[in-house]
C-alpha cells in the first residue's frame, strides 16, 4: 500500500488559520500605546502636562478670548482696584522694595537696568523698582495704568527682541500657555539678562489662575536659553518660591 501524503483536515485548517490571523495580531500589537514622561508638544492643548504632572493647565476655556475675559473680570473689578490703589498700595510697595534691594545686593539688578514687570496690575512693582533706583522701569497688563503700566499681553509682549536687562513677574499662574509666557521673556531679555519669578508651590493659587505648578522642574525645562541662578523660599503675597534665571550670553 502507498503511504498517504495528505495532511489531516484538522492540521490543515490550523495552519490556514495561523496564516490568516497572524498579520492581524501583529497589527494589534503595533497599536499598543507607548508611555512617555516628556512634555506634550501641542501648545494649544487644554490638558498640557509637564514633568509627569508638575504643571497642569486648568480646563474650562472654550477659546483664548474666553480666557482673556476671565482675567479681565478680576483686573477690572472696581473693588479690587480700589484696594490695590489705596490700602494695599504702600504695603505691597514696601515688600517689593525689600525683594528688589536684595536682588541688587546679589548684583542681579542695577540702577541702570532696563526693567519690566509682567502682569503688573496697577504698578506696585514698578513703583518699587523706581524707588530703589531703577528708574527705567515699566509694567505690562491687560489693562493699562499710566504712567506705570502699559497695555500688553504676556503671551505676546509688545516689545522687540533683547529689550530688557531685568524682568519680574508674580503672575505665572495666570498663564494659559506657560511655554509662550516663558518664550516671550527669553525673547525680550538681553543676553545675560535676569528673570525673577515668584510662584506658588506649596499652596494652590486663586480662582483666576490658569495653571497649577507643583515643582520648579517645569520652569527649568521651559527656559531653553537660560540657566538657574537660585531658588529660595519667600513670602510674596501667597507665593512661596522665588526662581531666578539668567539668559545665556552665547546661544
Amino acid at each position: 500500500m502507498k503511504n498517504n501524503q495528505t495532511k489531516p483536515p484538522v492540521l490543515k485548517y490550523f495552519f490556514l488559520s495561523l496564516f490568516l490571523f497572524l498579520p492581524f495580531f501583529l497589527f494589534l500589537f503595533s497599536l499598543k500605546p507607548k508611555h512617555h514622561q516628556n512634555t506634550t508638544t501641542d501648545p494649544t492643548s487644554k490638558t498640557q502636562i509637564h514633568s509627569a504632572g508638575d504643571l497642569k493647565i486648568r480646563p474650562g476655556y472654550a477659546s483664548y478670548e474666553s480666557y482673556i475675559q476671565r482675567q479681565l473680570h478680576k483686573t477690572l473689578n472696581p473693588k479690587l482696584r480700589q484696594v490695590w490703589t489705596t490700602r494695599d498700595w504702600d504695603r505691597k510697595i514696601q515688600v517689593f522694595v525689600q525683594f528688589f534691594q536684595d536682588l541688587k545686593r546679589k548684583e542681579l539688578l542695577f540702577n541702570d537696568s532696563k526693567a519690566l514687570s509682567i502682569g503688573a496690575r496697577v504698578g506696585q512693582e514698578v513703583e518699587a523698582l523706581r524707588r530703589v533706583g531703577v528708574s527705567d522701569s515699566v509694567g505690562i497688563d491687560l489693562v493699562p495704568y499710566p504712567p506705570l503700566v502699559i497695555k500688553g499681553d504676556f503671551h505676546n509682549q509688545p516689545f522687540g527682541n533683547e529689550t530688557f536687562d531685568f524682568e519680574f513677574s508674580n503672575v505665572f499662574d495666570h498663564a494659559l500657555y506657560p511655554d509662550k509666557f516663558v518664550g516671550e521673556i527669553e525673547r525680550t531679555l538681553k543676553p545675560n539678562g535676569v528673570c525673577v519669578l515668584h510662584v506658588a508651590l506649596s499652596r494652590r493659587s486663586d480662582k483666576y489662575s490658569a495653571n497649577d505648578l507643583y515643582s520648579v522642574k517645569p520652569l527649568v525645562e521651559m527656559f531653553k536659553v537660560s540657566e538657574v541662578v537660585h531658588v529660595r523660599k519667600v513670602d510674596g503675597f501667597g507665593l512661596d518660591t522665588e526662581v531666578v534665571f539668567r539668559k545665556k550670553t552665547v546661544i
